[in-house]
């Protein structure tokens, strides 16, 4: 139907839903997403696609354009006490690796363990408060960073603490405010080491890899018009991706299954092993997931951080914690001789895998150069934004 354009916004092409015909004459049916999408922006995607006869998309706009919702987009959002169904509802159950010796604490738990508050050209760090109220706010990058205790206690923090462990949810509109996104975040004192598969050998990276505090998050997408669960969002280091509501495993009633990498954390819909590198030739890093009896249910466990729309609707907003605004690093930034370790690792090798080695640690250049510590959940451009998606045309 015609609809006034002031009702309408742009749309890009983004993944591809179906393809016909001969490699000469392609037919390419193509999903249709808003181009401006975030906590506030008012596009909807209405299930649009387009049509193409080519294999790649050279201009990603679409001449099918997407609706605009012309009221407030916070008007159908849940209501606090709906806030808690949906999680009780749907909060993800992550299941960690029988292996997994670097497990989720609480951020409380981490304080009270003695982490401590260093300052750029300051010698000597400052405990930190169990609240975190002596969390500096609005610093510079590298100003500020969080360490672990001192002394034997650092690897004790380190291994995590799972009876403490909880979720930490940001409550957003998204689309218009057609749907709801519960941002689901686990909190890792520490991620651990990386391991590369070269083929049939898997080879230790050493504390390549390492660093302190990991952040990881899954998203749930909810309809506002019927609360059905419409996907997830799975978090994957840099990355992440989009999974339907009917393609994920469930741990129980409509409670879907979240499975978090062995040390590195990430997040994936189903067990087993991703290859992060060249799948083809079996060369790359070791993403191993499992079923296992170590399990976090968040629908038991969590903590609304943040639903600032609340407040909008008369209801009451939920208090956030002092440390979520905190915007420096949650662990220090430590260079490695990355040139003395990769010798080291080529050394070990036979020839016929130095090359396989070589071609993966370039593939990776920021997670070799050593430890970075990231920052919190506000920091990241999808706090307010869209997820992170890459898609391949």
């Amino acid at each position: 139907m015609c609809v006034r354009v002031d009702l309408t916004g742009d749309c890009k092409l983004t993944n591809m839903l179906w393809s016909y015909g001969s490699s000469n004459r392609p037919f390419n049916v193509w999903n249709v997403y808003p181009c401006k999408t975030g906590l506030d922006e008012k596009m909807i995607s209405a299930g649009n696609f387009c049509c193409t006869t080519s294999k790649t998309v050279s201009n990603c706009v679409s001449p099918i354009s997407c609706l605009k919702n012309a009221a407030c987009v916070y008007q159908s959002m849940p209501t606090a006490d709906q806030i808690h169904a949906l999680m009780s509802t749907y909060g993800p159950v992550f299941y960690f690796h029988p292996d997994e010796k670097y497990l989720p604490s609480s951020v409380t738990w981490l304080f009270e363990q003695g982490a401590l508050l260093y300052k750029k050209d300051k010698d000597e760090p400052e405990r930190l408060s169990c609240d975190g109220c002596n969390l500096p706010v609005n610093s510079l990058d590298g100003e500020y960073w969080i360490g672990l205790p001192h002394g034997d206690a650092a690897e004790s923090v380190k291994k995590g603490n799972l009876e403490s462990a909880k979720a930490y949810v940001q409550v957003k509109p998204m689309l218009g405010g057609v749907y709801t996104d519960l941002v689901v975040w686990i909190y890792f004192p520490f991620n651990g080491p990386s391991t590369a598969k070269l083929a049939l050998i898997d080879v230790s990276l050493g504390n390549i890899g390492e660093h302190v505090s990991d952040w990881e998050h899954v998203t749930l997408r909810i309809s506002n018009l019927s609360g059905h669960l419409k996907k997830v969002y799975f978090a994957q280091h840099s990355g992440g991706m989009w999974v339907n509501a009917s393609e994920l495993e469930y741990a129980y009633g409509n409670n879907i299954a979240v499975y978090s990498s062995r040390n590195g954390h990430a997040s994936y819909p189903h067990p087993g092993l991703v290859l992060q590198g060249n799948r083809c030739i079996g060369v790359g890093i070791r993403n191993d997931t499992a079923h296992s009896d170590c399990f976090l249910e968040t629908s038991k466990n969590y903590h609304i951080i943040s639903a600032e729309y609340l407040h909008l609707l008369g209801d009451h907003a939920p208090d956030e914690p002092n440390w979520l605004y905190y915007t420096c690093e949650w662990g220090p930034n430590i260079l490695y001789n990355r040139r003395v370790k990769v010798d080291r690792l080529l050394g070990q090798l036979p020839e016929r895998l130095r090359k396989s080695l070589k071609y993966l640690l370039r593939k990776f250049p920021n997670e070799l150069s050593g430890q970075q510590g990231p920052t919190g959940p506000r920091r990241k451009d999808y706090w307010l934004g869209d997820e992170r998606v890459k898609y391949h045309h």
